[in-house]
């Protein structure tokens, strides 16, 4: 009995690195506003919550293992994220119900908002919108009082970015205010 053996190559699959976003917003840029659905008949828009600093986290889909830890670890962190007075948003393009199934799922304290219509809009004004998969990237942005992005990172989708660049960036709002 022969047992035949099949190699696959993977070079010529997939999307090429140059087909991701590269130029997402950094530190110093406005952050664009918007208004997205948190639940079907609610909206949350980032104008107002003008005045204390926001964290948006854009990861690619619900249920996926890497965003399920990702937000997990954010979730233990809202006692922290609320001691600087900011606000923790996840975005994603999955639609509401699909979010308020996973939220309760997982137990999450904070929105989940819904960049679904038109699909990935918010993704693609902060430029960490993945075209071709029809997904975000997996960003984060921390947004001041006054609109302004103070820390941004880009992670690789399959990486959980964790959340210490999120805190060394909220201590060093608080330090600049209490500086001031």
């Amino acid at each position: 009995m022969s047992s035949k053996h099949y190699e696959y190559d993977y070079s010529d699959h997939g999307p090429k690195v140059d087909e991701y976003p590269e130029s997402h917003l950094e530190s110093g840029a406005e952050a664009p506003d918007f208004t997205l659905r948190t639940t079907p008949d609610q909206t949350v828009s980032l104008s107002e919550l003008r005045g204390n600093p926001v964290i948006l986290v854009f990861y690619p889909a619900d249920w996926s293992p890497v965003c399920g830890d990702e937000l997990a670890v954010y979730n233990e962190l809202l006692p922290e994220f609320r001691r600087h007075d900011a606000q923790l948003l996840g975005i994603s393009v999955d639609g509401v119900w699909s979010h308020d199934a996973f939220a309760a799922d997982r137990n999450f304290h904070f929105p989940l908002l819904s960049d679904f219509e038109p699909k990935g809009e918010v993704a693609r004004s902060y430029g960490v919108y993945r075209e071709r998969e029809g997904i975000s990237e997996r960003a984060i942005f921390v947004v001041d009082g006054d609109g302004i992005i103070t820390w941004s990172y880009l992670s690789p989708v399959g990486i959980n970015p964790g959340a210490d660049g999120i805190l060394t960036a909220l201590e060093s709002l608080t330090s600049d205010v209490e500086a001031q």
